[in-house]
Order: C-alpha cells, then structure tokens, then sequence
C-alpha cells in the first residue's frame, strides 16, 4: 500500500482503474485504457487495481462499483467516475491535470 501511496504522490498525473476480473464492464475498460495509454506516452501512468485482492485500499478510497476510475495528482483524487468511460474523456482528464501545457502544442 505505500507504494501506491507514493505512486500517486507523483506530479505527473496518475489514472487508477479500480476493478475486479469477474466484471464484464470491467473487461470492457480494459482496452480503453491501453488506448489512452499509446495516446498519453509517458505523461501519465496508468495503474490496475483488483479490489479483490486490494480491499483495503478500495474501501479507503470509497470504491463502491466497478469499474471505478480516480485520476490522482500529487497523492490527490482530482477526478473520479464510475463505469465505462471512453477514451476521449479519459485523456482530455489526464491532459487537464498535467504539469505543464506546452508540450501538447
């Protein structure tokens, strides 16, 4: 767990898909975020994590339904929703949260 605390500590802009493998939503998300993935390189990380195996920290960070997805900066939950999300959402978020704006120009 303290390594997902320092993870999300990060400046750069950290996408956590919270799900479980018996969730077909969830299999659904899954290549859409490899999408955003090849979109936003290395501006952002994107972590997976199973509440089944991370209870704790699901219920800490008060995940109810799966798929949830938090966008965190500097160990901040800046964004969440909850459900599909599509790729053009996701990466205009992690692009709203980045450090700086010039290097998308």
């Amino acid at each position: 767990m303290s390594d997902f605390k320092e993870f999300i500590s990060q400046d750069k802009p950290t996408l956590v898909d919270f799900f479980a493998t018996w969730c077909g939503p969830c299999k659904m998300q899954a290549p859409i975020l490899e999408e955003v993935k090849q979109r936003v390189g290395d501006k952002a990380n994107i972590l997976k994590v199973d509440i089944d195996q991370n209870q704790a920290l699901a219920a800490e960070y008060n995940v109810r339904s799966v798929p949830t997805i938090i966008l965190f900066k500097n160990g901040m939950a800046v964004w969440r929703a909850v459900g599909v999300q599509q790729a053009d959402e996701l990466e205009k978020m992690i692009r709203d949260h980045q450090a700086t704006k010039s290097d998308e120009e």
